[in-house]
């Protein structure tokens, strides 16, 4: 199947992580000019874009100057923005063990994670889509958490964040699509398995997965298909919508 995204400039966030890697490969294996960022392994974000033939910025989650840097180079680059992928995370629980519960959390922490997971997201959506619109196509994809709709003790301040964002997307295709073939998705993963986790993924009981109908985790490149797929000029209709992609938890 063709997708469409030959030719188009893709940002994906948080591209050195354990799903922003495998997103960013999908989407130059389908021709994509690929610009992924980076907060601080810069060298493997370096080596990603050349591997890519792509560009690496580095992005700060919640920083409106870095946002802006971000959209400028891109611009300099290729002279357009046609995806935007959400994926850079602020992970920060609020350690009900160590603290005795959310409400104790030290709000530096609390406030930082609920902050910058979503006024970050929203912030460098906002500085991409007025040239969506100018362009008349577009696609973003915010990736979440199944923690925002499942919860976990420890995840309170994470899931409000990416529970606002689905809220956020939700209106915005309405927006957005009144704009042209604009179309706006959040992916919500489950636990999956990953480069960057199996010192959790691989000692899990085998009662945790019972609890998943496929009776596995997920892949990171199994999160990737469907994220690129949304991105892509193939979905022509899937806007405003919230997808788990989690195994069928």
């Amino acid at each position: 199947m063709d997708l469409g995204l030959n030719g188009r400039t893709v940002i994906v966030t948080g591209a050195t992580g354990g799903l922003g890697e495998p997103i960013a490969r999908r989407f130059a294996a389908e021709g994509a000019d690929v610009v992924v960022t980076y907060h601080d392994a810069a060298d493997a974000a370096a080596k990603l874009a050349a591997d890519l033939g792509g560009r690496a910025f580095r992005f700060e989650l919640g920083d409106p100057a870095s946002a802006r840097d971000l959209v400028e180079g891109v611009l300099a680059w290729t002279g357009r923005v046609d995806v935007l992928v959400n994926n850079a995370v602020r992970w920060g629980s609020a350690e009900p063990d160590r603290t005795g519960g959310f409400e104790n959390t030290p709000d530096d922490l609390w406030l930082r994670v609920l902050r910058d997971n979503i006024e970050g997201a929203v912030a460098l959506t906002r500085l991409v889509t007025p040239h969506m619109r100018e362009r008349g196509w577009g696609r973003l994809v915010h990736v979440s958490s199944s923690i925002a709709s499942h919860g976990m003790a420890g995840g309170e301040f994470y899931g409000a964040a990416k529970a606002a964002l689905s809220g956020f997307n939700r209106s915005a295709a309405f927006s957005l699509g009144r704009s042209g073939d604009i179309l706006t998705n959040v992916v919500s993963p489950g636990l999956t398995r990953t480069r960057n986790n199996t010192h959790i993924t691989d000692t899990l009981p085998e009662a945790y997965l019972d609890t998943i109908p496929l009776v596995r985790l997920l892949t990171a490149e199994e999160i990737a298909a469907p994220v690129v797929f949304l991105a892509s000029a193939a979905n022509t209709g899937i806007t405003g919508q919230v997808i788990a992609v989690d195994g069928g938890v």
